[in-house]
């Protein structure tokens, strides 16, 4: 059975629904231009809201019209449709929602009087629609001007509809039981289009003043822009004086004085409330001093925002995270010029990791910048992948290559090049590689404002070497040149290293010409001058004396754009905040973001992720401070690359290859690696040392006093070297190789030389006394000695020099020739039946014995590198005495093709078998 208030209820959705039709036409659709936009700022905001007071008008209509429909059913089925089934009752919300949506985008249009602007565009028209619009309101008087007259045919009828609800529902509430099932959704609806009312009264007094505070700031801002903010990005920050607020929004700050603080408390109150609606992406109408007060909105939110001032961001669109008008936290800026950057920002600039695209003019090319930011521009560590396919790997400062960095071009670059080195301001400045694919050479040396500046070495690929002055990209003065077979010219050159001017040319058997040199067309390489055949061929070990760059550059200034941001790293602190800037990341290259179009979804690999954050680094590193302990957990750290001794051991790797693998692997340039090998082992105990003084100095401890040289030196040679020795080894012991190639083939030509000799005849040969012999069986016939004893004397000791092969630490190198000197004495003492001491003289032949035996490659480089890299400690003592011994021998082998051409021939082809 249906109540009189709800055929009420049906009269009064029709009268509205009918209204919000004809005001629509009457009113809203004449508002909005079939013309063009306007030009002006001002005009074209007004617009967008009138737009948005149509959409809102249309979607009430909707709601009207469903809630209509529903008081239609219910009358027309009374019996079997519910008093639940009103959209007024069950959907009250839903109809609150429209109301509200209305009554904001009309407020809005008040107050940028968008209403007086859109009469006084078609004042002829408007002044024609006077008598229609006076037939829309009822008790207003219509000498106002058109403008009021629209406001109040847009308003009216909504405030009256809304009065009429509350008496309708009220009185509907009396006619049903306190115990009807549906007595709660009509309280709940009075309730609310009750708020409603009050809300509608508070709205429209906030409008006017509003209006009126806008009215006067107009007439004192400079222009007619207008610049609208979505409150999402709008932070209300009180005064100090209880009478001011203040509005941060993204790009102004606005501040607000009332005339007393409880006027300050009524605005500050209700644009809170306004933010508070627009974060929780729900209006609802709060009245002012009903003891409801709104949450602080927090300073921390999400939103897109659209930058207009003049500035680097202008028209720039960032969406992600902000923090009191700036965007902080992580997020994406889109320019209109297809740049976009995403990473972290910090105040409204950018800062942390971020990857920046570049478009250029090309078709699907652009700029890659995958780095570390501070304050907006790119600081640390970054990887930049440029549209020509050159890719830079290293550090930034203020936006510019700064530091230590890798410059290389693409793989198919018609002139592709390789430098590593370091940079300042954006040039190559300081020591630096260079790789000249193209030209076949690598220039080792000074560089300044991008260009070959100061003492230099060039190595070709011919095995050519030079070394020189450099200025402005060109060599000047004189210089030394080393070719592949020995040759050494000092004097001067053309760019391309061709002989040019006054010089000296020392030939490998030692004859010279000096003279002057020069080149035509055509005619190669002409001389005038003195050629001296008198001198005597020189040393071959002399041309190893001849080390280029040793002097020019000192090791321990070499690579300080490596070793620098570490030291500062350790003297800041190790703050976790620039962890990854030191140590770099994993990330996918721009070409496989290509493939995906999806530039800026880049995941990378964060050190935290392999070794954990800093915290949990020092804290394992005061774990493991025992000798036994210290050196596992070196090992361990050295072999991860986001470890900051594993990274900085990685990018020293980086450099030796750079300067010494390829073109590099040059004989002359050998000195200048095993220094630097050196300098490298206590660069990298020094880091630990300053990672051990943060640990400490976190823990409140005692900082250890600073070591002495040779304490340093004890834990630089037994600690850190061995275990950074094989990352270098390869490229070294190669440079070792080239170094002493020509000893060593007379070395193996004398080891297959003695190999022919059976034992007894290499023992007897080699003048070891007989007693020494292990030969136990002396009765059997010479041929049966032979067999038992071939491949037998002194094995142990053999086996045991064998395995100095398998090993790059030299301690252990020489731990096995000191066991294989134990081994030799072991066997002897065996076939004396009593303890022996072994004399110089006994032993060399006895030694050389074993070296034959063992047929170790390359022993010369083997010698020569365990002679560099030993601890210096241990020269004069026991491991000093035995190398010396080792390189007797060696030379002694290295004569010994020539002293078997003076034995007499008496040994029988089967006996040497």
């Amino acid at each position: 059975m249906c109540n009189p208030e709800e055929a009420a209820l049906l009269r009064l959705e029709e009268v509205f629904s009918a209204t919000l039709a004809r005001v629509n036409s009457l009113v809203l659709q004449p508002l909005l231009p079939a013309a063009p936009e306007p030009s002006d700022p001002w005009g074209r905001e007004c617009l967008r809201l009138l737009q948005q007071l149509h959409k809102s008008s249309q979607q009430l209509w909707e709601v009207t019209e469903e809630s209509l429909h529903s008081l239609q059913e219910r009358l027309r089925y009374p019996d079997s449709t519910g008093l639940e089934s009103l959209l007024l009752l069950r959907g009250a919300d839903r109809v609150l929602q429209a109301h509200i949506e209305y009554i904001e985008s009309y407020t809005s249009c008040m107050v940028v009087q968008a209403f007086q602007k859109a009469a006084k565009r078609r004042s002829e028209y408007w002044r024609g629609q006077r008598k229609a619009l006076r037939q829309l309101l009822s008790g207003v008087s219509s000498e106002g001007s058109v403008g009021a007259l629209l406001g109040q045919a847009l308003h009216q009828p909504l405030a009256h509809h809304v009065q009429q609800y509350v008496l309708l529902l009220l009185s509907l509430g009396d006619t049903i039981g306190e115990h009807h099932p549906t007595r709660e959704l009509v309280v709940n609806a009075v309730t609310l289009f009750g708020n409603l009312q009050s809300f509608m009264k508070q709205e429209l007094d906030q409008a006017v003043a509003t209006q009126a505070l806008w009215h006067t700031l107009r007439g004192r801002l400079r222009g007619h822009n207008v610049h609208t903010f979505d409150l999402k990005l709008v932070w209300v920050d009180p005064g100090q004086d209880g009478c001011t607020f203040h509005l941060l929004t993204p790009e102004e700050e606005f501040s607000f004085c009332a005339k007393d603080s409880q006027g300050q408390a009524v605005w500050q109150w209700k644009v809170t409330w306004a933010v508070h609606q627009a974060l929780r992406g729900k209006k609802d109408f709060p009245v002012l001093g009903a003891g409801l007060e709104p949450s602080q909105p927090p300073a921390c939110r999400c939103a897109e925002y659209t930058f207009q001032a003049e500035g680097r961001l202008c028209q720039a669109t960032y969406e992600g995270e902000w923090c009191r008008g700036r965007p902080h936290g992580k997020g994406t800026l889109k320019w209109p010029d297809g740049r976009n950057h995403v990473g972290n920002f910090c105040q409204g600039l950018e800062h942390g990791f971020g990857i920046r695209l570049l478009p250029q003019a090309s078709e699907d090319k652009f700029d890659c910048y995958k780095c570390h930011w501070r304050e907006g521009s790119m600081c640390g560590y970054g990887i930049c992948e440029y549209s020509t396919d050159e890719v830079y790997k290293g550090y930034f400062q203020e936006g510019l290559r700064h530091g230590f960095g890798v410059l290389e071009s693409g793989p198919q670059a018609p002139q592709p090049f390789r430098y590593t080195g370091h940079w300042e301001r954006g040039q190559r400045s300081g020591y630096g590689i260079e790789e000249d694919g193209d030209r076949g050479e690598r220039y080792i040396g000074m560089w300044q404002a991008g260009q070959r500046h100061g003492p230099g070495v060039m190595v070709t690929q011919a095995g050519v070497c030079y070394q020189g002055t450099f200025q402005a990209d060109k060599t000047v003065g004189p210089g030394i040149l080393l070719s592949e077979d020995d040759s050494l010219y000092e004097g001067t050159f053309t760019r391309d290293l061709t002989l040019m001017g006054k010089g000296k040319v020392t030939f490998p058997n030692g004859f010279t010409l000096e003279g002057s040199f020069g080149s035509g067309a055509g005619r190669g390489l002409h001389t005038q001058g003195v050629l001296d055949t008198a001198a005597l061929p020189p040393d071959p070990s002399s041309t190893c004396k001849r080390q280029l760059g040793v002097g020019a550059f000192p090791v321990e200034s070499r690579w300080q754009g490596v070793y620098s941001p570490f030291r500062d790293f350790v003297c800041a602190g190790c703050p976790r905040d620039l962890q990854e800037a030191l140590l770099g990341f994993d990330v996918q290259s721009s070409r496989e973001l290509r493939r995906s179009q999806d530039y800026l979804c880049c995941e990378r690999t964060h050190p935290e992720d392999s070794v954990g954050s800093m915290e949990d680094i020092l804290e394992e590193l005061l774990q493991h401070r025992e000798p036994k302990a210290l050196q596992l957990y070196l090992r361990k750290a050295l072999s991860n690359s986001l470890h900051p001794l594993g990274k900085l051991l990685r990018t020293l790797m980086l450099t030796f290859q750079a300067t010494y693998a390829g073109v590099g692997a040059n004989k002359h340039l050998q000195e200048l690696a095993q220094e630097e090998v050196k300098q490298h082992a206590q660069e990298l105990w020094a880091a630990y040392r300053g990672l051990l003084r943060v640990a400490l100095e976190r823990k409140g401890q005692a900082v250890e006093e600073d070591e002495d040289t040779e304490t340093r030196d004890l834990q630089v040679h037994g600690l850190v070297l061995p275990l950074m020795l094989p990352s270098f080894y390869s490229e070294l012991f190669t440079l070792y190789l080239l170094l002493h190639e020509r000893e060593d083939s007379f070395y193996s030509q004398g080891i297959a030389n003695l190999s022919l000799f059976p034992d007894t005849q290499l023992l007897e040969f080699l003048d070891v006394q007989k007693h020494l012999w292990p030969l136990k069986d002396l009765t059997l016939t010479s041929n049966q000695r032979y067999s038992l004893v071939r491949d037998k004397c002194f094995l142990s000791a053999t086996e045991c020099l064998q395995k100095i092969m398998t090993t790059v630490d030299p301690r252990e190198k020489l731990e096995v020739l000191e066991r294989t000197y134990g081994e030799i004495e072991g066997t002897v003492s065996r076939v004396l039946g009593r303890e022996y001491k072994l004399p110089m003289d006994d032993l060399l032949p006895l030694l050389i014995y074993v070296v034959s035996r063992a047929r170790i490659q390359h022993l010369g480089a083997e010698i020569h590198l365990i002679r560099d890299m030993m601890d210096p400690n241990h020269t004069g003592g026991l491991y000093d005495f035995l190398l010396t011994a080792l390189e007797s021998c060696y030379e002694h082998i290295q004569k010994e093709d020539m002293r078997l051409h003076r034995l007499p021939g008496h040994w029988h082809s089967r006996e040497l078998w």
